[in-house]
């Protein structure tokens, strides 16, 4: 198994016959079933990790290779210690963040291959969550799948919730980011946009015989920092004076 990568702004052209599938494939799962996903989203995932246990996702050791704020984040700590870890479980689009962590003292959230799994109306709510335990200036790293990654393109008919958010036969769903959503939503949040660009991966299997395209959006918002209390100038106290 061999990866070939680039990096790149704009997302991936489809094939003709790529492009007549996602437009053949617009009928969008019942509005019934839908809000019953919606309500067994924490139960699907759990029976999916419970079936799959850590090899679905494996660890590719590419993280602290991304994103560098990861490697300063644990070696200019003098306080870091593996055997010491804040460890819980949150919804982060119900539970507030601030009942297990203090405000704005993070200093860098990763959200890798979180955010899709979030239905799109409630993405907000997650970030505003993350807004109030991150440190000003400090930044989100974010990793997740991008608009015609080949997994979106395997959905058979049936399987559309909406815009680029699909559903899984074990009921976990997905949404495929494009970059200007995905800005959009952080800036509305208060964020920075500091980079946001496509990952583009071909997946090649010489034994099968198969090259897998794979797009993932991979970027960096920041809180902005806190401004400093102005000093005012000599002149402006002078004038003041008089």
């Amino acid at each position: 198994m061999a990866s070939l990568q680039r990096k790149g702004l704009q997302a991936r052209v489809l094939s003709s016959e790529e492009e007549e599938k996602l437009q053949r494939d617009q009928a969008l799962v019942s509005d019934f079933k839908q809000q019953k996903l919606e309500k067994e989203a924490q139960k699907n995932w759990d029976l999916f990790y419970k079936r799959n246990s850590t090899n679905f996702f494996k660890d590719r050791h590419w993280t602290t290779r991304e994103f560098e704020e990861l490697r300063s984040c644990r070696e200019q700590n003098p306080l870091y210690n593996t055997e010491r870890c804040k460890v819980f479980q949150c919804d982060l689009t119900r539970d507030d963040l601030l009942d297990h962590i203090p405000p704005e003292s993070v200093d860098a959230v990763t959200l890798i291959f979180v955010l899709s799994a979030v239905h799109p109306e409630k993405m907000h709510l997650v970030l505003l969550n993350v807004y109030k335990v991150l440190k000003p200036g400090r930044s989100v790293l974010f990793r997740d799948y991008g608009l015609h990654d080949h997994a979106m393109l395997r959905f058979k008919a049936g399987s559309k919730l909406g815009e680029n958010f699909y559903v899984r036969q074990d009921g976990t769903r997905s949404y495929f980011f494009t970059d200007e959503f995905l800005a959009q939503l952080f800036v509305d949040a208060g964020y920075e946009e500091v980079a946001n660009e496509y990952v583009f991966r071909e997946t090649v299997n010489k034994k099968e015989g198969l090259c897998v395209p794979r797009v993932f959006l991979q970027s960096k918002f920041r809180k902005p920092p806190r401004d400093p209390d102005p000093t005012p100038d000599s002149a402006s106290l002078g004038r003041e004076a008089f």
